[in-house]
Formats: C-alpha cells, structure tokens, sequence
C-alpha cells in the first residue's frame, strides 16, 4: 500500500508539473529600460523579484510597434499581417483607411483556445484591443477565441463593468460602477486571483493585461497637476505594487511553484524621456528601431525555469510564445497550425539557444488624415525615432528600409544595439540578399 500511495503521488505530481498554470502579464507601452533589472532608475521591486525568481531575456521582441497587431502576433504566434491588422483597430472608417480588418479574425489560431481544448480554464482580464469599441459593434465575443471568461476594456466586444461600460480609459468621467483609472490595475488583479481561486481544481491559462502605463498617466487622486515624468513614475510604482500582490496572491492560494508566469512588454514606452524609458536603445513606440519593438521578458516558473538568470543570447519573439507555451505546457499544436515562431521552450529551461527564422516586421503605410481626427498610423514625434516601414533581423544584423526600397539602414547589434552605424554601405551583399527577403515577404502578405 506504500508503493502505492508513493507511486499515486508521484504520477500527481508528473502530471501537475506538465500542466501548469500560465499567467500572462501584458503590460502596455512598457519600455524595454522600464524595470530597475533592466537598468530603470524607478524602483520596481516586485517586478526584479520575478527577475530574481526567474529568468529575463534581453532580446525579446514583439511584432509590432502598436497595441493591436502586437496583440495578434501573441495570440495567433504568426505575424499580424497575415490578418491583416497592421496598426491599431479603430472605427470602421480608420482601419478601412489602414487596409485592415475591423477584429481579428475567429477562425485564425488562438493561444488561449489551444489551452481551453486542452482542459484549461481560461480568461482574459484587461485591455484586448483586438475589435470592438468605438462603432465597431460586431467584434466576436470573448468565447470565440477560446476563453471562458472575459472581462474587456473600452476597446473589446466585452468591456467589464468596473472597467467602464462606454467610458474610453483615457476619459476623466467615471460611470456609477467603474473604478478610477488608478484604481484598474488593482481591480484586475483582484479579478485574477479570484478566477485562479475558483478554478483552482484545475491548470488555469489567464490573460492579465494592464493598461495603466499608456498614456495619459493618471496617478492617485490629486496628483494630476504633476509634471509627465513625475506622472509616470507614480503609475509605475503602482503597477509594480500590484504585481506584487499578484505574486503574493498566488503564494497565499498554493498556485505559486505550479504557475508559469510571464511579463512582456506589448510595444515601447510612449514617451521614453529621451530615451530613458528605452535604456538608451534608439526609438519608441510607433518604431522599427529597437526601442519600439524590443521590450522586457520575465519568465518564472519554480523547478522547471532556472531562477536569477539573464539570457542576453537568446533572440526570442512574442510569435515564439505559441509553440514554446504549448511545448512547456506538453499539448500538442494542431496538425493544420503554421507558426510565424519556433518552438524555444529549451531556452526557458536555461539553454543558450540560437533561434533559427528571422523575425520580420511592417509598420507604417500612410499618413495621419488631418481634419478627420483619424491617425491612421501614429509616428513618433521624438527626433531620430520615426524608422523606416520595414524590417527583418537574421542572426546578429537588422536591415530596415522603406517598402519602396529607398532609406536602407542595415545594423550590427551584437556591438551597436543602439542603431547608430549604419553599415548598408559597407555591406552590400547583405544588405541586398536581406532586403530582397524582406520585401518579398512584404509582397506576400494580404
């Protein structure tokens, strides 16, 4: 009976282990200096204690630098082009203007559906901005990606109550049930842990999307005459305090050393205040260049992601997410599913891992339309920022040009992750074998 019993618990314990609940901290407009373990000078202790029970990789990217196609690239793993969302989804008018669809499309793949057919309970909490809001009234419903709960902002099919029904985050109105914008970030996290608490008889796969780092910066009541930085500061304490419960609320439900916890960045910081924002990596939000598409990755994961490491060889992409989630996590990914990605749970586990496909990215069509009020592709205003529209990294070079082929800048970032030689001339046959990659990728895309 002994045996048994050793041998039940252990079975428990193998079977646990590959199914472990995954939390997914999306934060917005976070700049790659964002965090003091990335060489931020606001103190974020909470989020440096994930750095310290878990990893941080230096070289993430997203796949946009914009809220909404970044988002697609995550939940899809293949690049946002491919459905046709290039930029951020508005009303019908602007996204019409953008060449772009209205939502993501359902039947495109779905992270969270993987996990749901896989026997996981799943929830988004937070900003979606992947359709709905504004006059965009037929967006799918939150079920139709595959989650069992949904609990939206202003921009989604399904804006939570307390998030506010139709008031836009950025307004200062407040409905009779919505909680002030200094206050969201709480609500969310409250709203995590009571999903994991009562869903806690089986793994959980949760979407924690906050939002309080966009712009504008609304601090604690009363602190509003503040200058921006000042502004900014104080919603990053926050934020970083509130991961902090988040941490000690899995401690507190038992769900810590059984939970795969990440936290990216969804584009870069908008401002970076002369690039402190970026930790001197040259762009922001809106741009190919480093700091608009580079951004933190923190992953912990007790036993299984070895704790206090720093990957700074690894290249790895929010469209990798999909195939190394569902390795980690051991469900297979479906027959028909072509990923943009590849499978680099090795490097989570703490292997130095080369990745194999280039990563390559489009941002940038057309001009705002004065009068209209439509910003159909926002661009840095800050000098040196505003990039070329297109771009592929291969190994240790970065090529960006203009999709006309004018403008090229081709980069070393093994020794100038700061993009400021650009060395198209003196590579011509790279330069010219990346930018014909490039721009045929750029042709093929709908």
């Amino acid at each position: 009976m002994k045996y048994i019993l050793l041998l039940v618990l252990a079975l428990t314990l193998v079977s646990h282990a590959a199914s472990p609940h995954v939390v997914f901290v999306f934060v917005d407009d976070f700049g790659w200096g964002d965090p003091t373990s990335y060489g931020g000078k606001i103190p974020t202790p909470n989020i440096d204690r994930l750095s310290r029970e878990g990893m941080q990789f230096s070289q993430f990217y997203v796949a946009s630098p914009i809220c909404s196609a970044s988002r697609c690239g995550v939940i899809t793993g293949q690049f946002p082009a491919r459905w046709r969302i290039t930029s951020y989804l508005q009303t019908r008018e602007g996204n019409r203007l953008c060449e772009q669809a209205d939502f993501l499309d359902p039947k495109a793949p779905s992270l969270p559906r993987l996990f749901q057919q896989a026997g996981y309970a799943t929830a988004h909490i937070g900003k979606w901005h992947l359709g709905g809001g504004r006059d965009v009234t037929d967006a799918p419903k939150f079920a139709a990606y595959g989650y069992d709960l949904g609990l939206g902002t202003y921009e989604s099919p399904e804006p939570a109550a307390g998030l506010g029904l139709k008031t836009q985050p950025w307004s200062t109105e407040l409905e009779p049930q919505q909680v002030p914008r200094h206050e969201r970030t709480r609500w969310m996290v409250d709203e995590t842990l009571k999903f994991l608490k009562a869903h806690s008889s089986k793994p959980c796969f949760v979407n924690l999307w906050l939002d309080d780092t966009h712009t504008p910066f609304r601090p604690v009541d009363g602190k509003d005459a503040r200058e921006l930085p000042e502004k900014f500061r104080d919603v990053l304490v926050e934020t970083d305090r509130q991961i902090g419960r988040l941490l000690d609320g899995l401690e507190a439900l038992g769900m810590a050393k059984d939970t795969l916890i990440y936290l990216a960045g969804d584009n870069g910081p908008e401002p970076s205040f002369d690039q402190a924002r970026t930790a001197g990596l040259r762009g922001m939000k809106w741009s190919l260049y480093e700091g608009g598409i580079r951004t933190p990755l923190i992953v912990r994961w007790p036993g299984v992601v070895p704790a206090g490491v720093v990957n700074a060889e690894t290249v790895i992409s929010a469209v990798d997410l999909f195939p190394t989630l569902a390795h980690l996590s051991a469900i297979p990914l479906p027959e028909d599913y072509v990923s943009d990605g590849e499978d680099l749970s090795a490097a989570w586990k703490g292997e130095k891992v080369q990745r194999q496909k280039p990563l390559l990215w489009e941002y940038g069509r057309k001009p705002a339309m004065p009068g209209k009020g439509i910003r159909t592709f926002p661009y840095p205003k800050e000098p040196g920022a505003k990039s070329p529209n297109v771009a592929i990294r291969e190994g240790e070079w970065k090529l960006l040009l203009n999709a006309d082929g004018s403008q090229e800048e081709l980069y070393h970032l093994s020794v100038d992750p700061n993009e400021t030689h650009n060395l198209a001339d003196a590579e011509p046959e790279r330069t010219a074998r990346l930018k014909k990659q490039v721009l045929e990728w750029r042709a093929a895309q709908p």
